[in-house]
């Protein structure tokens, strides 16, 4: 049946009012089928399409929402004494917005790339703050101030008397998550953890920053207490994700964990950044330029834009963060991409396939064979021209000699 599609919402609010129209619109073309349909049918459609499986869930939820929005009850379970914790600021503003009377804090520190290996507290932050001073072209002194207060800042999780982690399920939100777990000795007196893959009328989740702010309020009864079996879990993923070899982090990927039940796919995609064993590529880069040889020459922004709405399986990236990535494909000396108009910002900067980005697309080529740049997933690194790790069709490790 051909029909107008119902289009889900993108910040998680949801008009009552607008699908109970669009049950109305949609009736008579079910009736042109079925003489017998009636409104209730419509609206299952309807709901059914925004993801309830049933009118009165629909309503339910948008009536929480509105009940969540009116009657926060921070008064009680948000006093000024608890810190939020989320690696970024994007939600900063809504949760104020909302009626969240905490501090909130945030680690910026892009955890799913560059290196990530296992060094005493001050070498690690050493490590972190070269590698995004050169990947983001920033001042190191800056970088390396801003690490120090954050990581300083995080230390005092141990001994908060409220925390609450502020989480979605890509790799980007759950290393954070693991990495601060790990770090603390035992479990402190009262830290809570929001975790959520998905959003209810919203098709197409990418992050709670995304969300409005009486979404946010409605997420906050969902929180639940930290506990010894997370913790553990969190060192045992924080180890295998530091670690020089990815057997470990594939073996904790292929299985969810109660524990932490966003973690598993998180680094299942994560792990999915070692080279293809068929072409050297990430899925980032591959994904990047499949789009690129589908649709010809097109922008850098675009580039971004389609694989974070349509073909990123779990999206982990920011923009700055996509771009730093694909830098290596086109800075190189055996480049697989073009990149015309270098005095535009980067996102009007138009991107081209070389004809070695073809051959490695392809399976023709492989691209560390051609690549200059050494790349990181963890603790593991990939250096053009020497042996390294890479995953094969079945998403398992397979040493390339």
């Amino acid at each position: 049946m051909s029909q107008r599609p119902l289009t889900s919402t993108t910040d998680g609010r949801i008009n009552l009012e607008q699908q109970r129209k669009r049950a109305k619109e949609l009736l008579p073309r079910l009736k042109a089928e079925n003489p017998g349909a009636t409104l209730s049918q419509a609206q299952w459609q309807v709901a059914r399409q925004l993801g309830f499986s049933s009118w009165p869930k629909l309503k339910a939820h948008v009536d929480a929402l509105d009940f969540a929005a009116r009657h926060p009850d921070f008064d009680a379970s948000d006093e000024a004494r608890t810190t939020h914790w989320r690696c970024g600021s994007d939600i900063a503003h809504s949760l104020h917005l909302a009626g969240f009377k905490g501090q909130f804090q945030m680690l910026t520190d892009p955890l799913c790339m560059g290196p990530v290996r296992d060094l005493p507290r001050d070498a690690f932050r050493a490590m972190r703050s070269a590698f995004i001073s050169q990947a983001f072209t920033l001042d190191l002194a800056d970088v390396t101030r801003r690490v120090n207060d954050e990581y300083n800042q995080l230390e005092t999780l141990a001994d908060a008397e409220h925390s609450v982690l502020w989480c979605e399920a890509d790799a980007y939100d759950q290393l954070f998550l693991i990495h601060a777990l790990a770090s603390l000795e035992r479990v402190p007196r009262k830290l809570e953890l929001i975790e959520v893959d998905r959003i209810p009328g919203v098709e197409r989740f990418i992050g709670i920053g995304q969300l409005a702010p009486d979404v946010l309020a409605w997420l906050w009864p969902q929180r639940r207490l930290i506990d010894e079996a997370a913790l553990q879990l969190a060192r045992e993923a924080w180890a295998a994700y530091c670690d020089s070899a990815p057997l470990k982090l594939a073996a904790l990927a292929q299985h969810p964990h109660p524990a932490l039940p966003l973690l598993a796919p998180a680094l299942l995609r994560q792990l999915q950044e070692l080279p293809g064993a068929r072409d050297g590529l990430s899925l980032t880069e591959r994904l990047s330029l499949a789009y690129l040889a589908e649709a010809g020459p097109v922008t850098f922004g675009r580039v971004f834009a389609e694989l974070t709405a349509k073909r990123e399986p779990l999206p982990f990236l920011g923009d700055m963060m996509f771009h730093a990535l694909l830098r290596p494909l086109i800075d190189g000396e055996q480049p697989l991409l073009t990149e015309t108009e270098p005095h535009l910002e980067w996102p009007r900067r138009v991107l081209a396939l070389t004809t070695l980005g073809h051959q490695v697309l392809n399976g023709d080529a492989y691209w560390l064979d051609h690549a200059s740049h050494e790349r990181w997933v963890g603790g593991v690194s990939l250096k053009p021209g020497q042996c390294h790790w890479t995953l094969d069709k079945h998403l398992s490790p397979v040493w390339r000699p």
